[in-house]
């Protein structure tokens, strides 16, 4: 009994920290008719740029996380508080979801996913697992190899997202144990390594809590959102876009937060000038997410190369802010010239009824979001 009691003791301290749960177990089961009629309410609260709609593209992917989408069109999804590890299928290349197929529900916070030579890979806390041959076998709950199972156990900040970088590494990123504090390697950096988990090194460091990256189609180069540390109030510090030309860097935490703030705890004895700043200060708990730089052809061609930004949204301001796609733009020299909305509405006065996870853009250049409260995959597209 006493185990048992401290179980729902911890379960009921850290549901506050964890945001939000599934829309499945918050609403009373509605008619097919008032189901879609709130759909469509809810689809009609999202603002974007003329030109631009949004719709369903998959409506029953409880607690949707990262997104990768295979060269087949086959959505791969990941989730967290759940321990699902999904694919989305689209059999008639309507662009709308057809099935949900579960690939595997016996899976540690399986937030992350990433596709290499038809194979799939899954970030699971203290473990990488590879799902070989995936798109033959995830009808057939196939038994994933594990490639790594020695990264640290703790579940604050420690689901993952991962993905392949144009060197061929799996980058996988370990948040700090923490809100704040000073453990050392591996906590608060990004790794990257073989993709048989080889020849692992620190890539970044100073990096509390990366769940979103990508890099620059034509440089090469990584750029990351990072989420700010908490309890120094609605305004400090922001969250971060950063820019990783190299490895090697240190972006401040848990000394220096945003350009210049000073870490009431640890940032004594610490310049800022000894660290790399963020390439954009985001808004304060807007808890960016994932990323992803624009390739498509579908959108007008000012958004080529720029970067989608999904901000899952506060939980700790006096007023929410975030729940919505952001935009940010780079100028000719790479450096960012705008960071603004491009997808809002999530959020109505301070009642949320969705929160935007990860970013993918489709083969015909539409732009899929994912929303973890919702369950669901929404699609942006553009017939300007």
């Amino acid at each position: 009994m006493p185990h048992r009691f401290h179980l729902i003791l911890l379960l009921a301290l850290l549901l506050p920290l964890v945001g939000c749960s599934d829309s499945a177990s918050q609403e009373p089961d509605l008619t097919p008719e008032e189901a879609a009629r709130e759909l469509n309410e809810q689809l009609a609260m999202i603002t974007l740029p003329e030109g631009f709609s949004i719709s369903i593209y998959a409506d029953d992917v409880p607690n949707a996380r990262g997104m990768r989408l295979s060269d087949s069109g086959v959505l791969f999804v990941g989730s967290r508080r759940r321990s699902d590890l999904y694919a989305v299928l689209d059999e008639d290349n309507d662009y709308k979801a057809d099935r949900v197929v579960v690939i595997d529900d016996d899976l540690r916070l399986p937030t992350g996913v990433a596709l290499r030579d038809g194979d799939l890979y899954v970030g699971a806390v203290s473990q990488i697992l590879r799902y070989d041959d995936i798109e033959a076998n995830m009808e057939n709950s196939p038994e994933p190899v594990v490639v790594v199972d020695d990264l640290p156990t703790e579940e604050h900040h420690g689901w993952k997202f991962i993905d392949f970088g144009p060197d061929g590494k799996l980058y996988v990123p370990v948040g700090a144990p923490c809100n704040v504090c000073d453990e050392g390697d591996p906590y608060a950096t990004i790794l990257r390594m073989n993709p048989d988990g080889s020849d692992r090194e620190v890539f970044a460091r100073g990096v509390r809590n990366s769940v979103g990256f990508d890099w620059h189609p034509e440089t090469g180069e990584l750029w990351f959102t990072d989420n700010g540390r908490d309890m120094l109030g609605d305004d400090l510090p922001p969250c971060e876009l950063n820019h990783a030309p190299e490895a090697g860097l240190h972006f401040g935490y848990p000394y220096i937060h945003g350009v210049d703030i000073s870490d009431p705890e640890f940032g004594e004895g610490h310049s800022a000038a000894d660290y790399t700043p963020p390439a954009q200060p985001l808004g304060p708990h807007v808890a960016p997410l994932g990323m992803e730089f624009y390739e498509g052809d579908m959108f007008p061609a000012e958004y080529r190369h720029q970067i989608f930004i999904a901000e899952h949204g506060s939980w700790n301001r006096s007023e929410k802010i975030g729940y919505r796609i952001v935009l940010i733009t780079l100028d000719a020299e790479g450096k960012v010239a705008s960071y603004e909305p491009f997808a809002e509405g999530w959020l109505q006065g301070q009642d949320a009824w969705g929160r935007p996870v990860d970013v993918e853009v489709m083969h015909d250049g539409s732009l899929l979001v994912s929303d973890d409260q919702a369950g669901r995959i929404y699609r942006i597209t553009y017939d300007g």
